[in-house]
């Protein structure tokens, strides 16, 4: 469907009260009724949207109430409000001028499925990777003091995403400066039974009180002036007290006036204290600890054991998802079965991965070594130096993490692995574009930012064959720290041996031997290549079409040879300027062979951040499909 035809089937039949919000300000001043019947409406129309579109799911639905609350209180959008991820805010985006779009979701032209600042005021701060919205938000928060305005700024955050490092960073932070900032973790996994009943809720709306924080703050004004041992006493006493409410020790060490744990899914909780946060002039940051249910209110995503996370088109009825008709096997999938047949014969096969189990095929890796396997939540850069520990002690650790989020932890990659030449085995999914995750999630840098470090050896594979002998020759190599790339989807169905072996270091492969111009593919897009080679032959031009296999170390050979015996080379990679491409020029530079007359090309991703679209329109975009390299080759003087 395209964002055109998507917007001819814009809202749900039984919309009602949902029809006359067009911007959070038509909402404020319904009564608290009303504001429950449109969570039920929102509820409805983020099923029948993401039914359409795909997409995540089960975040979005467990937060409805919560997104009609924090709107209908505060005064977005100069009341700041953050997504923490942004999978979840599909209901944000209807509530906010975006409903005649949202079943273009994902589309190319349409929604994006994170927050984006470009789309809507209502979206301050764009977000697709995790853990960042405590920093955004502070960093709005001292911003908003510096220039003497008075907004709120809330940040909305998962329990997933506050695992990470730099959540604490900046929570840290946050409690030290003492600024007014309002956080709530969005707890739907943690096993912590929240309170229950009225007397409950009385408690917690008295604590998140302007007369109980008023009279907190002069308490501990107060204790400030008695004797130390005095001083102790108080706040043990204040300590238990609170500690009936809920369980914000942690947060309360850090600096966070902390209230809760409430139930995310009442209305009749949440909307008194988010009221009295908004009129409560309070020194310092608050957590709110809000507990809610992911896939909340749609019964085949409550039952589904990934709460239907993430899912394809669907039917509303049955929850029963589309499948694709897979003509091969998922580079995904046959990563983990390769990994799995070496394991079974070396015992020192380690598998991380950071949250990503079933995205990186670790899951089934778990299933057949569960005492080997280590998913370290999201927490990429302890991760990779967990992974250095281990091959520090003679064990082989595969880092099993998409490219995007390697990045997140470049300096362990650089300090613990590459600088100590430890031989940790860097497996990226992901690599190149990723169709309807758009540019957040493509892998387009990972060969630059690789490729510069020493004693890194990079490999990528352009089937699932080539990726089955990467994985091996990944196993046999002890001599320093390696990593191979494969994209996102499905292979060719080429065949995959029992168990493949390792590659000679270094080497590439002639594919097709031509004699007028040379193409040097670096991944997947071989197969385009080839595809060119045969329309640009019935041109009377014959190509040669290589596959590089390694870009670090490069085969210097059969890239001289290359030059040597062609009028032009073409270099092709799914990966940004000053990857492989710029290995190959500067190598072809220092050994003097841009000096004769074989003209050099590179293509590769384009200098910008793609938008989502499908696959094929992405790599049309960037110019890297068949029909694209046939007039990069025909322009050729």
């Amino acid at each position: 469907m395209t964002p055109k035809a998507a917007l001819k089937d814009n809202t749900s039949s039984t919309a009602t009260l949902l029809d006359r919000v067009h911007t959070p300000a038509d909402m404020r001043a319904f009564d608290e009724e009303q504001l429950r019947q449109l969570a039920d409406e929102l509820r409805a129309e983020t099923i029948s949207a993401v039914s359409v579109t795909g997409g995540h799911l089960g975040a979005g639905l467990g937060v409805v109430e919560l997104t009609v609350a924090i709107h209908a209180v505060f005064n977005t959008p100069d009341d700041k409000l953050i997504w923490d991820v942004g999978h979840q805010a599909y209901p944000h985006k209807i509530l906010t001028g975006r409903r005649d779009r949202i079943r273009t979701l994902r589309m190319g032209g349409g929604l994006s499925g994170f927050t984006k600042r470009a789309e809507s005021e209502f979206d301050p701060f764009g977000a697709a990777h995790s853990s960042t919205s405590i920093s955004a938000g502070l960093g709005m928060a001292v911003a908003r003091d510096l220039k003497g305005e008075a907004n709120n700024v809330i940040c909305v955050i998962g329990d997933g995403s506050i695992s990470a490092g730099m959540a604490y960073e900046a929570m840290n932070n946050a409690g030290a400066l003492n600024s007014n900032l309002i956080v709530i973790l969005n707890d739907n996994d943690m096993s912590i039974a929240p309170p229950v009943g009225a007397m409950s809720k009385y408690l917690t709306k008295l604590v998140s009180s302007k007369p109980y924080i008023g009279a907190r703050e002069t308490a501990k004004r107060i204790t400030k002036i008695l004797p130390e041992p005095f001083q102790k006493a108080a706040k043990r006493a204040e300590e238990t007290a609170r500690s009936a409410l809920g369980h914000g020790t942690l947060f309360e060490e850090m600096g966070f006036y902390y209230i809760g744990p409430v139930d995310g899914h009442d209305l009749d909780a949440l909307l008194p204290i988010l009221r009295n946060l908004r009129d409560t002039k309070h020194d310092g940051p608050i957590l709110l600890h809000a507990i809610t249910k992911k896939g909340k209110g749609y019964a085949p995503a409550e039952s589904a054991a990934d709460k239907m996370h993430g899912v394809t088109k669907f039917d509303v009825v049955s929850g029963t998802q589309e499948k694709a008709k897979l003509s091969a096997p998922s580079y995904t999938s046959v990563f983990a079965k390769e990994l799995i047949k070496h394991a079974k014969i070396d015992d020192r096969i380690i598998g991380i991965t950071a949250a990503m189990p079933g995205g990186t095929g670790m899951d089934a890796f778990d299933a057949a070594f569960p005492d080997r396997m280590f998913d370290v939540g999201i927490a990429e850069q302890h991760g990779v130096t967990f992974a250095a520990g281990l091959a520090a002690e003679g064990m082989k650790p595969f880092c099993a993490i998409y490219s995007t989020f390697l990045q997140r932890a470049y300096d362990q990659l650089v300090h613990d692995v590459a600088i100590q030449n430890l031989p940790v085995r860097f497996a990226m999914d992901r690599a190149g574009l990723v169709g309807a995750d758009g540019c957040t999630h493509a892998g387009a840098f990972d060969i630059a930012y690789l490729g510069c470090l020493p004693n890194m050896m990079l490999m990528a594979s352009s089937d699932e064959t080539e990726l089955a002998h990467m994985i091996a020759t990944a196993v046999a190599y002890n001599e320093g720290p390696c990593a191979f790339r494969y994209p996102r989807g499905n292979g060719f169905g080429t065949i995959i041996p029992d168990l493949a072996t390792p590659l000679a270091i270094g080497k590439g492969r002639i594919v097709r031997e031509g004699t007028d111009i040379a193409i040097l593919s670096y991944g997947t897009r071989l197969h385009e290549c080839l595809a060119a080679a045969e329309t640009l032959a019935g041109k009377n031009i014959s190509v040669t079409v290589a596959d590089a296999r390694f870009a670090k170390p490069l085969d210097t050979q059969l890239v001289n040879d290359l030059v040597k015996n062609h009028r032009a080379l073409i270099t092709i990679e799914e990966g940004s300027a000053l990857g492989f491409g710029a290995i190959v020029l500067q190598h072809l530079a220092n050994a003097g062979k841009l000096d004769g007359k074989c003209q050099i090309r590179t293509l590769h991703l384009p200098d910008i951040f793609q938008d989502q679209d499908k696959p094929e329109k992405q790599y049309d975009e960037a110019g890297l499909n068949a029909a694209q390299i046939v007039q990069s080759i025909l322009s050729l003087k």
